[in-house]
């Protein structure tokens, strides 16, 4: 699968699409609670994904309008600091801004989570909501 990315060209190996439709349907309890406040444009109209591959990646949640992914952190990110520092340079080099919650956070305080990524959203704008 090829896909484009600020004109890069940008290859999805076909097991990374298999792993992110397998996660899709494997959701963490943090993931749906997150998913269900923002699916079907009910953050301020902005369509997000769930799971969604790009190169070698799957990005739990992501918003192509704003080029904005959202993760959710559980107790296995403590251990890969490193890969996901490598991973969030990859996606800013290709104009993909990462925001990072605890697993805590999403369970505790979805709406401070909310707040965050609408402040997310609203800076990544470039062109005003309702077009040109």
């Amino acid at each position: 699968m090829l896909m484009l990315y600020k004109g890069q060209k940008i290859y999805i190996p076909r097991y990374v699409v298999d792993l992110a439709r397998d996660l899709r349907q494997n959701l963490t309890q943090s993931e749906k609670l997150l998913w269900e406040n923002i699916r079907n444009k009910q953050l301020d109209g902005y369509r997000f994904r769930c799971q969604h591959p790009i190169y070698r990646y799957v990005l739990d949640f992501y918003c192509h309008e704003a080029m904005l992914a959202v993760e959710i952190d559980g107790d296995v990110h403590k251990k890969r600091e490193d890969y996901d520092g490598y991973r969030d340079e990859f996606l800013k080099s290709i104009g993909i801004k990462t925001i990072r919650f605890s697993t805590e956070e999403v369970m505790s305080n979805i709406n401070f989570v909310l707040n965050n990524i609408r402040t997310s959203l609203e800076s990544r704008q470039e062109v005003p909501r309702g077009g040109i």
